[in-house]
């Protein structure tokens, strides 16, 4: 009797274990990379909200690690590489710089999937993400076009780089298609994340004449700055405006988590292959955040209506003609700036104001 009891028990857990090792399939492994600390504002902590998006979207299908403040080059490749040997299957490396790294950890590793944020080289397995902020730009333009009363206007850039360059570019374009008078000072700080250097900056440019700021840097500091000294602002990658309570007119956000969630997914599924992602505020990549108190509703409900224009596409911000700062037709009427080329725009709109060499 106790033999056959303890023969049908084990039989029983057998049955268990198999049927348990049918359903439980063990989770996809997803890793992060990101270039500086996740913070409360920025760049990085944009894509960390994604990631927290995509985790409550899947959960238990997947466990995800995060590494931040990974410096570009040598090190962003051993990063790469340890969490490829980790058995992570999909990574993702949230920064320009990370591209040729992950590109060489991955021909190496044809079994799993990398994507890198603002690259533009795919292999097999290797794809690259951006978003179209330019889109975001002009209409930020557009509103500090009706803010100011000097018609000088400031923009403090990291580096002179095309991802940057378009935006300053689209804002410019923005503002001047209220009145082609302004002009948009710029200073460039040479740093993706350094906050004094924003904050002098943006001091530079308010004692330069500049009553209205915007920014394509990491941190809030060009709006506390301006908010010190009751300029009106518009930030960059997130909703800014606890840094910026009475001044803040809006800020051109970033949302990834729709993005991560599908190419995951897709990974999963087995389907994904190398590819480029370029989502605008049709695909909700790019958001306006909230107006504050001081725009009006008139200038709420033209920006909202230029807004769908760019949407439907009755709008192009890049729609010629356009001149850069030489006066040098760069965009002939009738035609449009390609999006595939906007990765090699090293020049500046007419209205634009300072640069490098200039």
């Amino acid at each position: 009797m106790r033999r056959g009891f303890i023969i049908k028990a084990l039989a029983a857990m057998a049955l268990g274990a198999g049927l348990g090792g049918a359903h439980a399939a063990e989770p996809m492994k997803v890793a992060f990379v990101y270039l500086g600390p996740v913070g409360d504002s920025g760049w990085t902590f944009q894509h960390d909200l994604g990631r927290r998006e995509l985790e409550a979207k899947l959960g238990s299908k997947i466990t995800v690690r995060t590494v931040p403040s990974v410096n570009e080059g040598p090190d962003s490749e051993r990063v790469i590489r340890e969490l490829s040997a980790d058995g992570n299957k999909l990574i993702f490396a949230v920064s320009f710089g990370y591209m040729q790294p992950a590109l060489r950890v991955a021909a190496e590793n044809p079994d799993k999937f990398y994507t890198t944020a603002s690259g533009y080289l795919t292999a097999p397995n290797v794809g690259g993400y951006n978003a179209k902020w330019h889109e975001g730009g002009y209409l930020a333009g557009i509103i500090a076009a009706k803010t100011t009363k000097s018609n000088v206007l400031g923009f403090v850039g990291a580096l002179p780089v095309p991802d940057v360059v378009w935006d300053l570019n689209a804002f410019t374009l923005g503002a001047r298609s209220i009145n082609p008078k302004i002009q948009v000072r710029t200073v460039f700080v040479n740093s993706w994340y350094d906050p004094p250097r924003e904050r002098e900056a943006a001091v530079t440019l308010m004692n330069a004449g500049a009553d209205v700021l915007t920014h394509f840097t990491d941190t809030p500091a060009v709006v506390t700055a301006a908010e010190e000294r009751g300029v009106p602002s518009i930030s960059f990658h997130s909703d800014m405006r606890k840094f910026a309570p009475k001044h803040y007119l809006t800020g051109i956000t970033h949302q990834w988590g729709s993005y991560y969630t599908q190419v995951t997914q897709e990974v999963m599924a087995g389907t994904w292959k190398g590819q480029l992602y370029f989502g605008g505020l049709k695909e909700g990549t790019i958001r306006m955040a909230p107006f504050g108190d001081s725009v009006p509703k008139d200038v709420r409900d033209f920006v909202n209506a230029k807004q769908q224009d760019i949407v439907s596409g009755k709008l192009k911000v890049f729609a010629g003609p356009i001149k850069d700062q030489k006066g040098v037709v760069r965009v002939a009427a009738g035609s449009s700036y390609p999006d595939a080329d906007l990765g090699k725009m090293d020049w500046f709109v007419e209205g634009v104001v300072g640069g490098p060499g200039r």
